[in-house]
């Protein structure tokens, strides 16, 4: 798989706001030395398909950026959004209108494929590193997709580590045209090489977060396949156990509810611990709806001990992020 690493950075300008944010507020902390901090993701499939694929879309798009760009001026945008389904050049749009300093983009489009892998990732914390892979196993219409999986390595100014973020776009099965025999094998194939690429690139020193539109709805044969194998644990199953310190209310153990969308989040702890502690669909208001998807965010919770951390992790002192007329510069002294 590709694993090339290169940055594409954007600083964005100052958005209008053109709408109202409809969302919960996310509490942003900075923690003292201490111990503490709070990171919130939105996954969004965007539906930003070609024309003729699909009509209209360039004005959603847009719009999609003024609804994060209100957000941001209430204070409570997303700290990294990963966006499915990017192909079309006017994501650059939502990007000006959100604000966010960072861009990067996933697999490209080779000569064999009609478009990219339509992945994207926006961070307000500098990306230091993107790695990114396109799956060899694809089934139907999602072969003219460069379909995969991309890994960008933030750095909050807040946080003792880097953090490991995949984003992920998986097989479809109806809206693929190729009948289950095709499809659920290639999700089986794509699901194997999703595994590879984290444990391949993500530092095990790093917490890691994941999202992305794993097209899993109702699928418990793919939910399921290799899943003890995974490299993360899944939010919404993580926070249906009694006790899983993931907010208020009684926990659903009883009807799946990560079998009700095709999006999800996951998460690992490095040496630094992680807690999803609240999450919300967002931008899903009846007519009003930006996209066939609703935009998936989870608010973590990360912690750790000054002095388990001293112990345990040593960032790499050959490390330097300099600044670059694209934003930054990463490099790596000999």
């Amino acid at each position: 798989m590709d694993d090339i690493a290169q940055t594409y950075a954007y600083s964005a300008p100052a958005a209008e706001v053109a709408s109202e944010a409809s969302s919960i507020r996310v509490t942003r902390q900075t923690p003292e030395a201490s111990e503490t901090g709070e990171l919130s993701v939105l996954t969004y499939n965007v539906r930003g398909l070609p024309w003729p694929l699909a009509l209209n879309r360039a004005k959603a798009l847009r719009e999609i950026g003024r609804e994060l760009a209100a957000m941001r001026q209430a204070g409570r945008q997303p700290d990294l959004v990963l966006i499915q389904e990017g192909f079309r050049a006017e994501v650059a749009d939502l990007v000006r209108e959100s604000g966010y300093a960072y861009w990067a983009r996933g697999p490209g489009r080779p000569l064999a494929k009609l478009t990219n892998g339509g992945l994207h990732i926006l961070s307000d914390a500098p990306i230091l590193d993107v790695r990114r892979a396109a799956f060899g196993a694809c089934a139907g219409f999602d072969c003219l997709a460069n379909k995969g999986a991309m890994m960008v390595r933030v750095q909050p100014d807040w946080s003792p580590t880097p953090i490991d973020v995949v984003n992920t776009h998986m097989n479809a099965r109806k809206a693929s045209g190729a009948p289950r025999s095709q499809t659920l094998p290639a999700h089986h194939g794509q699901t194997r090489e999703l595994t590879d690429f984290v444990t391949t690139h993500r530092d095990t020193d790093h917490p890691l977060l994941v999202g992305g539109d794993f097209n899993i709805r109702n699928s418990q044969a793919r939910y399921d396949y290799q899943a003890d194998n995974r490299p993360f644990a899944v939010v919404e199953e993580f926070c249906s156990r009694s006790g899983s310190g993931c907010g208020a209310g009684a926990p659903d153990t009883t009807t799946k509810p990560w079998l009700r969308t095709q999006d999800l989040q996951g998460f690992r702890d490095g040496v630094v611990r992680v807690q999803p502690v609240a999450s919300r669909f967002l931008f899903n208001q009846g007519d009003q709806r930006l996209s066939d998807h609703e935009a998936y965010l989870v608010r973590y919770r990360l912690s750790w001990k000054t002095e388990t951390l001293a112990a345990v992790y040593q960032p790499d002192p050959s490390l330097q992020v300099k600044p670059h007329k694209l934003g930054f510069r990463v490099s790596w002294a000999p």
